[in-house]
């Protein structure tokens, strides 16, 4: 009983250091996570400033010029909005491994409290196992004392 609680208690540690490792992981992916929808967010108001400024250009050149113009400019920003939907993949990306990382921490805390209530179970059983033993030593001790009398 002793090596198999000593086998649990390290058990439980270990699920503590992966719990709170998984939690440290969460955390990271959460604060990469806010700092890539902030950064995209920026992304995607200095795109909008530079759309809008480009077709107040375009209004004031000819249709020729403008058309050309636009050509260009689509050409352009096309790797932006490239980057700008693989942005968007990888914030998702990360959504996703932040929910697995939750699921992975709760499925851990699960496990660790059930082997907590085992291992309190195996104590009780313990204690309880210690408790009879007493009871026999004693039970003998009065056998001795009654056979001497």
């Amino acid at each position: 009983l002793k090596e198999e609680n000593a086998m649990l208690r390290s058990k439980i540690k270990k699920l503590q250091i992966l719990s709170e490792t998984q939690a440290d992981k969460m955390r990271k992916l959460e604060k990469k996570l806010e700092e890539n929808k902030i950064k995209e967010e920026k992304e995607a108001q200095d795109l909008e400033a530079m759309v809008q400024h480009v077709e107040q250009n375009l209004q004031l050149m000819t249709v020729s010029v403008g058309f050309r113009l636009s050509s260009d400019v689509r050409k352009k920003f096309s790797p932006v909005r490239a980057e700008l939907r693989n942005s968007r993949r990888e914030q998702e990306e990360l959504r996703a491994g932040l929910a697995a990382a939750k699921q992975n921490a709760e499925a851990a805390l699960q496990q660790l409290l059930r082997v907590t209530a085992s291992s309190r179970a195996s104590i009780r059983q313990l204690l309880s196992g210690a408790e009879s033993l007493q009871l026999v030593a004693d039970l003998l001790k009065s056998m001795d004392r009654i056979s001497e009398v």
